[in-house]
């Protein structure tokens, strides 16, 4: 899929920036560049390769899954214009 200067001034118009003919040209030209790698990279045979979640064996070092800050919900709800059962009231904006 090729991108042409016309798609570029169409996209321009319609997000409303002004951008010249030279522009226009570079900006199709590199657009199209971008999708002819995105057609190589899909003409690539896959079959049989395992997906994986980074490149290199890294392991991300976790934390413990433990509460560290103290509960303050009463000390916010103090300050809070209105408040129900440990809930915020808010203005109905949808009617």
């Amino acid at each position: 899929m090729a991108v042409d200067r016309s798609d570029i001034t169409k996209l321009s118009k319609l997000a409303r920036i002004q951008i010249s003919d030279e522009a226009a040209d570079e900006a199709a030209k590199s657009i199209s560049d971008v999708l002819a790698l995105v057609d190589q990279l899909q003409a690539v045979n896959t079959d049989g390769v395992l997906p994986m979640a980074h490149p290199l064996d890294a392991v991300q070092r976790l934390r413990a899954d433990v509460v560290t800050e103290p509960n303050q919900r009463e000390a916010f709800q103090a300050i809070a214009p209105a408040t129900q059962d440990g809930l915020y009231l808010v203005p109905q904006v949808i009617e």
